[in-house]
């Protein structure tokens, strides 16, 4: 792939608390709100922001970190500027304190900010709520996020915080204790469904923190674990991102079947009358 220019994407700012970051919107309907794993709204982020949009979704990008629409992959820019691409992204995520990445049971204050904008996109794009997927260092800001009720369809794609850098971290999340426990009294009351993705072999995102989820959330939590030779061998990592870098586009590979349940719990959440849900 190369750049994308995102031209089918409106940007504008949205600001809340004097905290400040750049949206990107396209479509119309339900809102769901992708944020980007690490390096940024890379051209396979955007792809896969199309595919909400349509469904007939308002697909809302934050811009929080790195050079949206930027290519990653070398052969756009050279391997100094994949590594120029990642470390632009990883220094602004180091100094900022919005982000919180090594403390277990710890809610990121960035999270404040996007309950704001899922807010904000239901009151704007209407419907029965708001739908949010967070990948690698953003994958557990949808759980986060789900304290607010308006929040109907959060994934947790290879949720990656904080890192796995001790045995007792491979199970912990981020999230603060109160609002799991607003989570799991949700999900409890058969009002939330709570969908996580993640290669078996994956380390990053470990399978003692889909153990943990279960543990906490019970039924509610959806883990769909893929073999690592399910994962696009072009990928530039280990398995690891199921929708973007690793997604084999294809009917019948497993991980576009991960796509095809994402995209349904959408639907079935956001665009479903809940008599037919």
């Amino acid at each position: 792939m190369t750049d994308d220019t995102l031209t089918d994407f409106t940007r504008e700012p949205f600001t809340h608390a004097g905290r400040s970051h750049a949206v990107l919107r396209s479509g119309t309907g339900p809102a769901v709100i992708v944020m980007a794993e690490i390096p940024g709204i890379t051209p396979k982020v955007a792809r896969f922001a199309r595919r909400v949009r349509d469904i007939g979704c308002t697909v809302v990008v934050p811009d929080l970190f790195g050079v949206a629409g930027r290519d990653p992959d070398p052969k756009a820019h050279g391997w100094a500027g994949t590594a120029a691409t990642g470390l632009r992204a990883l220094a602004h995520i180091c100094v900022s304190r919005e982000f919180t990445t090594l403390a277990a049971g710890r809610t990121s204050p960035v999270v404040t900010w996007l309950r704001a904008l899922a807010v904000h996109e239901h009151e704007r794009c209407g419907g029965p709520g708001v739908g949010a997927l967070g990948m690698c260092f953003t994958g557990g800001y949808a759980l986060a996020m789900a304290t607010d009720e308006r929040l109907l369809a959060p994934v947790l794609c290879q949720p990656s915080l904080p890192l796995a850098a001790t045995a007792r971290k491979r199970g912990s999340l981020d999230i603060s204790p109160s609002d799991l426990d607003v989570v799991r009294q949700r999900c409890a009351s058969g009002g939330l469904t709570v969908l996580g993705l993640r290669f078996r072999g994956d380390r990053v995102s470990p399978g003692e923190r889909f153990a943990r989820l279960r543990e906490e959330l019970g039924a509610a939590f959806v883990g769909i674990e893929l073999d690592d030779d399910a994962a696009n061998p072009a990928g530039l990592l280990p398995p690891h991102s199921v929708l973007t870098e690793h997604l084999i586009d294809e009917p019948g590979q497993p991980t576009r079947q991960a796509l095809d349940q994402v995209l349904d719990h959408f639907r079935t959440r956001l665009l479903t009358p809940p008599d037919l849900a």
